[in-house]
């Protein structure tokens, strides 16, 4: 049987490295990891998406490390909880999604997880899905659940707060969306749960319920979110996030376009560089050092991270040369359509450069659609493309034609 490390250095790194809170409180966790005990902590993901993104990364980093300390690791798919939809930060509810589109989203859940966390061994990660125990409840069950907890309790949500100030809806089953989740912690009999620190409300039920039907704390750590300059943080509904099965281009790409004051924030969250080199770096940057260098190193760390350093290296060369030496980049997707006239909105969308009609218009309109490296001006006239022709859209996709 693995032991459990308490070193100390390694528990404070734990402990503190992009940890944003932890209830009860630091020194109660700190205790436990100290003891010698073997806990079980989980971290539950909705399967919305069909990949999993760097805010979840961020939290699988933190729960390897309780793994390398020899404690057990649950990842826990929401395939229930998925077809409901989380309310949180939401301003409107959720589209639903059937079973099947949950299953099919989380098909690769767990190969990327594997970056982080080991599924094998004497202690191997646990696979779970919250349909094996929600799927059995019925409407006895749910009323007896929802006993444990009050309106008032669920009101105080900030986003329930905001939309019936706005006078938009709230369905009765976002309600009951926490107390689902508190389930799945009484359900796995858990001593603790991870999450970004938007998920507090939902992690903070699950501590109630574990309270009141078993009488066990459960500790909960809330990790830093990595959001941009105006707070909204990087993620799926938002557009702004890097994917774990972007290509190093694309992930390099993302990172440097990414704010300056996001660079620290970068390195704690999103590396394994150590906490005095990130704090000479902002020294650096705050004493007059480009913060454009720092950003490379970051981008560079982070597609490491995925993909190796050889990776990491040929995606550094070839956005120096796109867009520090505004050449074309050497890899580049080809496509097979028609050649001949054809309007721009429907080249970028033909092509896969842009999502849609509106945002194509958008784009033409601001001179960032561009055919051989000259701009197209208007999205009103037919464009007359032939086999060769490289397309650009923004500033960093681009499409050949085949």
């Amino acid at each position: 049987m693995l032991k459990i490390n308490t070193d100390q250095q390694k528990i404070q790194e734990l402990l503190e490295r992009g940890v944003e809170n932890i209830y009860p409180d630091k020194s109660y966790l700190e205790k436990r990891l100290g003891s010698g005990q073997k806990l079980s902590i989980y971290l539950g993901i909705d399967p919305t998406g069909p990949t999993l993104h760097l805010g979840h990364a961020i939290i699988l980093a933190k729960l390897k490390q309780f793994q390398e300390l020899g404690h057990k690791i649950i990842l826990l798919i929401g395939d229930f909880t998925g077809t409901i939809g989380d309310p949180t930060d939401k301003q409107a509810t959720r589209k639903p999604l059937s079973k099947q589109e949950v299953l099919n989203n989380a098909k690769y859940y767990k190969k990327q997880a594997s970056i982080f966390l080991n599924f094998s061994g004497s202690n191997k990660a646990e696979l779970k899905y919250n349909s094996r125990w929600l799927n059995k409840m019925n409407f006895a069950d749910v009323l007896k659940l929802s006993s444990n907890f009050t309106v008032q309790q669920l009101l105080e949500r900030d986003m329930f707060q905001q939309r019936i100030k706005a006078g938009k809806p709230i369905g009765l089953h976002e309600f009951m969306y926490p107390m689902l989740q508190a389930q799945d912690c009484v359900a796995m009999n858990v001593d603790g749960e991870i999450g970004g620190n938007d998920q507090t409300f939902n992690m903070l039920a699950g501590r109630t319920l574990m309270k009141s039907l078993k009488g066990q704390d459960k500790f909960v750590l809330t990790m830093k979110l990595l959001t941009d300059v105006v707070g909204t943080k990087m993620g799926k509904s938002e557009g702004n996030m890097l994917a774990l099965n972007d290509t190093p281009e694309q992930m390099f790409g993302k990172v440097m376009s990414w704010t300056d004051a996001m660079i620290l924030n970068g390195f704690e969250l999103c590396t394994t560089v150590p906490l005095e080199q990130i704090n000479q770096t902002a020294k650096n940057i705050k004493t007059g050092a480009n913060p454009r260098d720092a950003k490379l190193q970051l981008a560079k760390e982070i597609v490491t991270l995925y993909y190796g350093a050889k990776e990491a290296t040929k995606a550094e060369t070839n956005f120096i040369k796109v867009f520090s030496q505004r050449e074309t980049p050497e890899a580049i997707v080809e496509h097979n359509i028609n050649i001949g006239s054809i309007n721009p909105v429907d080249l970028l969308i033909t092509l896969k450069l842009i999502a849609s009609k509106s945002d194509a218009r958008r784009l033409i309109d601001g001179g960032g659609m561009k055919i051989n490296s000259e701009k197209v001006s208007s999205w009103k006239e037919n464009l007359n493309i032939k086999s060769g022709d490289i397309v650009q859209a923004g500033k960093r996709k681009f499409a050949k034609i085949k």
